[in-house]
């Protein structure tokens, strides 16, 4: 298959991230995700639809215009939605990217049909050669117990878990993201507990935390979805510095 034909539907660019990745970033926010986070930030990224396709070359002539910005501090992410739900697009993008010796990152939630009662052969042949050409895995850990990353996501920790798996098999280097919602994921339990579950892959690199914020609430408004996060308050900056020392210093 030649790459003109390899699509991928996109919902936006970013040419210059500051917080996607070492240095200044190129970042491609891909269309669709099979979450329903309590906090999800990107409602207009859900439908599967939705979006705009590119082929593989239109996507790297965008990033080489900019290419002088981001220099060889910076690189590429792809983020979401999901991207893991493109992989292949993804996949080929990234191995062009490589091939113009740009670094390249993936921004995840780490969801896959693994832990659902699916086959994950095919999974991990397509994660396999997605990995292969990845510099850089963020993934997001949004709840550290089975029960709560149903209830808030609809999705499964075990698929998540069974990713990260083979971003340490891939010696891949790993950053790890939790958000902090007040009442749900900032007390000192949960974080150790993410810390401790974060701290099994030998490729951890880097644990992060990330305030809960409201800034999407109009995004709901415009799509008429009801924003269940709606009444929690936002994450006061305090909050985020006192559960910072529950991290090792080599990780933050």
């Amino acid at each position: 298959m030649s790459d003109s034909v390899i699509k991928g539907r996109i919902h936006s660019f970013q040419s210059l991230g500051a917080v996607d990745g070492p240095g200044l970033r190129f970042v491609i926010f891909l269309q669709g995700c099979p979450l329903r986070c309590m906090y999800c930030h990107n409602p207009d990224t859900w439908n599967r639809s939705g979006g705009t396709e590119y082929t593989v070359d239109e996507v790297v002539a965008k990033v080489l215009r900019y290419r002088t910005y981001f220099g060889e501090d910076g690189g590429v992410t792809v983020s979401g939605g999901e991207a893991l739900l493109q992989a292949p697009f993804v996949t080929e993008l990234f191995r062009r990217l490589k091939a113009e010796g740009i670094h390249t990152c993936l921004d995840t939630s780490g969801l896959t049909h693994a832990g659902s009662g699916d086959s994950a052969d095919g999974d991990e042949a397509i994660l396999t050669a997605l990995l292969c050409v990845t510099d850089l895995v963020i993934c997001d850990i949004k709840f550290t117990y089975e029960e709560d990353y149903l209830a808030h996501t609809l999705g499964s920790l075990a698929s998540v878990l069974y990713f990260l798996s083979l971003t340490q098999a891939a010696s891949v280097p790993l950053w790890v993201r939790h958000v902090v919602v007040p009442g749900h994921t900032d007390s000192k339990e949960e974080v150790r507990a993410m810390v401790t579950l974060a701290m099994q892959y030998r490729n951890l690199r880097r644990i992060e935390l990330l305030p809960f914020r409201k800034l999407c609430i109009t995004k709901y408004e415009s799509l008429r979805i009801p924003f269940p996060c709606a009444d929690i308050p936002e994450c006061p900056e305090a909050a985020i510095r006192e559960l910072q020392n529950i991290i090792p210093e080599t990780l933050r």
